[in-house]
């Protein structure tokens, strides 16, 4: 008898932290295993929980998923690729 195939598993890659979200994290980067932005995010943010300012920060930041902008589309929308990398950006001053 064949064996049964598992739940699909969620692709890996890598979060890479910038400025004020660097800080937060108290990390340059780290790894996801999320299939959504939105998945890779609320791991992050439960990796982070005692830490108030990274949830605080990453309300603020915006996002490059393999180097496109992700603007205003819902982070449940955008799909994560198999050694992908998602830039945590946050706002910048001056100019």
């Amino acid at each position: 008898m064949p064996a049964q195939p598992g739940p699909p598993v969620p692709p890996v890659g890598t979060i890479r932290y910038w400025a004020a979200a660097k800080a937060a994290a108290g990390t340059p980067e780290e790894p996801y295993a999320a299939s959504t932005l939105a998945d890779a995010l609320a791991a992050a943010r439960g990796r982070h929980e005692g830490k108030p300012e990274f949830a605080r920060v990453l309300s603020r930041c915006s996002f490059l998923v393999d180097g496109d902008p992700v603007g205003t589309r819902d982070h449940s929308t955008v799909q994560l690729a198999e050694g992908g990398t998602v830039e945590v950006l946050p706002p910048f001053a001056g100019g």
